[in-house]
């Protein structure tokens, strides 16, 4: 299965957009998400974007032919990856309080909503360009396809919030986004940052996507929701940051979605016990080995000599994080359940910095 972004030039009359989804559907292939993304031309047709799924053994040149048939002009057709799935509407409220939280990152919360990089405007051009301009703010963008003024506006919307916050909120006292942004094995992104009380809809998403054996591996019960109760707990609401920094969570790059999450407490004066969950659809690309890493860099910070964790006697994926993270861990069945220990290694091991790879 392929996604592919596709821009169709969409007249303003009754039944056309059916024959779209007839046409794609002739093809043999799938529309996942469509929305407007361009103004009215002179003829009342408009740009939609789409996002196709095809099957395999499909060439996207079928769908293109396919949609031409129809006499629907297409203008662009492009490879697109799953993180575009999300909610647009999610992601831009995300992007939003991103820059609410730290005006600074209005640049690179412009240019995750219009799936565009930021780029030098002295180096030679290559793609699509374009550079917004809110105030003495200057945002140079790069992409491989046409921006829209529509998009263009949503974008200059981000730039004025931030531009306000600036001139309202003095800078002493913005509280930064600290984060870490996670590239995994597959060439995907996630964004790393200790947890918040405001979280807690993220996190109750997240854990409602999961499945239930994933579920009952990480809380012991399969129950799709999580008690408000577990989620103040977890998310430090009744400690405030001390307790938050406890929980770190991973972030679709836009902030939009919870897909993994870190816990960390101190058993004792020795050990520290951990837990660790990644949604279903976010497994087997490293996050889970780069969360345990995390969790050890925590304990060995705040002095702790050990990890440890308490899990279902099948779940042996705990033990293989561990292993994966640097750790030697050790395991014997008490009470039922999985009891595992792994010694932490010196503080010189830790690993730190901004940008890594899982």
């Amino acid at each position: 299965m392929a996604l592919w972004r596709v821009h169709v030039e969409l007249e303003d009359r009754p039944g056309r957009l059916g024959e779209l989804a007839t046409a794609v559907g002739r093809a043999g292939c799938n529309i996942l998400s469509l929305h407007v993304v361009g103004e009215p031309a002179d003829d009342g047709s408009v740009t939609d974007e789409l996002l196709v799924k095809v099957p395999e053994g499909t060439a996207h040149t079928e769908l293109a032919r396919a949609v031409e048939a129809a006499r629907i002009p297409c203008t662009l057709m492009v490879p697109a990856d799953a993180t575009e799935l999300a909610d647009g509407a999610t992601t831009a409220l995300a992007l939003a309080r991103m820059v609410a939280a730290d005006p600074g990152s209005a640049p690179e919360a412009v240019a995750t909503l219009l799936r565009a990089r930021l780029v030098d405007p002295t180096a030679p051009p290559t793609g699509h360009s374009h550079t917004l301009r809110v105030g003495q703010r200057h945002v140079h963008l790069g992409r491989g396809w046409a921006f829209t003024a529509t998009e263009l506006s949503r974008a200059a919307a981000l730039l004025e919030l931030a531009a306000q916050l600036s001139l309202t909120d003095p800078p002493s006292r913005q509280v930064p986004v600290v984060d870490h942004i996670l590239l995994l094995h597959d060439g995907s992104e996630v964004r790393l940052r200790p947890a918040l009380p405001a979280d807690a809809p993220l996190v109750g998403a997240m854990h409602a996507r999961c499945s239930p054996s994933t579920r009952n591996a990480r809380f012991l019960s399969p129950a799709p929701r999580m008690e408000p109760a577990e989620l103040d707990r977890l998310l430090g609401g009744a400690e405030g940051l001390l307790g938050a920094a406890r929980t770190v969570l991973a972030l679709t790059i836009d902030g939009g979605s919870a897909v993994g999450m870190m816990n960390l407490e101190r058993t004792n004066a020795e050990g520290a016990g951990f837990s660790v969950v990644v949604e279903d659809a976010w497994q087997c690309r490293g996050l889970g080995t780069a969360l345990t890493r995390r969790a050890a860099e925590l304990a060995t910070e705040q002095g702790n000599d050990e990890l440890t964790a308490t899990t279902p006697t099948q779940n042996l994926r705990i033990t293989r994080l561990l292993r994966r993270a640097g750790l030697r861990p050790t395991a014997e069945i008490a009470g039922g359940m999985l009891q595992v220990r792994a010694p932490l290694l010196s503080p010189a091991g830790a690993v730190s910095g901004r940008h890594g790879v899982a």
